[in-house]
């Protein structure tokens, strides 16, 4: 017994040591400060109403992923459109009678020009659209994150859409080795490049959720980094939840320039203190 004690004993303390270790590194790679973002929980209202005084609808780009059916829950919560439309490659179900009045346009991203009308006529658009290199493969990752995000874009300029939203990676860098953060870079971009009159878009880091497609890598650096986060605050992780918030949210602020870019620490900031 003793000797197991000691055993145990020891492996808690490399474990305490490893965990204190990590969270170092991680705090020296951190992202900036991030943006000081007032309390809005006193002043959403406010903006809300604002907003939907404008009668403003919106599109959604993969409504079937985490965070597109996250922050389609927070945007009907918080019935600042007019009109939702969710843009797929397939129509989607929903039990609950919150989401009787959406509109759900079914398209071929193979051929997204035969549907250009489906774009039409939206003043904000979401883009939650991704997949995987190991679900995709190489040609699969490249033409859905990049081929198929920036197509939909400018289908949604041509169609008088002001306003675009991008869900991105951190570390995105249309000059890095790596292909996952390279795409995510370009596309970023050749997105800004289109011209509109607002571009916002979103660096989250590890994504705290699980999903329902069962992809092992991700799931052991979610269950990686959701436990390293009780001990240390790190701009590597992130719950989903936050991410459709600060969408949400930011969509109602008026920003000093047309593109912004929010690193997982800014998304964090802004979906904190935009509240429930």
């Amino acid at each position: 017994m003793k000797i197991l004690d000691n055993v145990l004993g020891k492996a808690t303390g490399l474990l305490t040591v490893f965990i204190v270790v990590i969270a170092a590194v991680l705090n020296y790679f951190d992202d900036p400060d991030p943006v000081k973002y007032t309390s809005m929980a006193e002043d959403m209202k406010t903006l809300e109403e604002n907003f939907r005084q404008q009668n403003k609808s919106c599109f959604i780009l993969g409504a079937s992923g985490e965070t597109g059916k996250m922050l389609l829950q927070e945007l009907l919560g918080h019935n600042i459109f007019s009109k939702i439309t969710l843009i797929g490659r397939r129509r989607l179900s929903f039990e609950d009678e919150a989401y009787e009045d959406l509109l759900q346009e079914v398209v071929d991203f193979e051929k997204l020009d035969d549907h250009a009308a489906a774009f039409q006529g939206h003043d904000v658009g979401y883009c939650c659209l991704g997949t995987t290199k190991a679900k995709a493969g190489t040609e699969g990752f490249i033409r859905v994150d990049h081929d198929y995000v920036l197509k939909s874009a400018e289908l949604a300029k041509a169609g008088g859409c002001t306003q675009f939203h991008l869900e991105s990676s951190r570390g995105a860098d249309k000059d890095s080795n790596f292909l996952y953060l390279k795409v995510k870079g370009q596309v970023e971009a050749e997105i800004e490049a289109l011209g509109f009159d607002r571009y916002s878009i979103y660096r989250p880091g590890v994504l705290l959720v699980d999903r329902q497609e069962s992809r092992p890598a991700e799931w052991l650096a979610r269950k990686f980094f959701g436990a390293l986060s009780a001990v240390s605050s790190t701009s590597m992780s992130i719950p989903i939840q936050a991410v459709a918030k600060a969408m949400a949210a930011n969509t109602l602020l008026q920003p000093e320039q047309k593109s912004e870019i929010l690193e997982n620490k800014d998304i964090a900031s802004l979906g904190k203190s935009a509240g429930k």
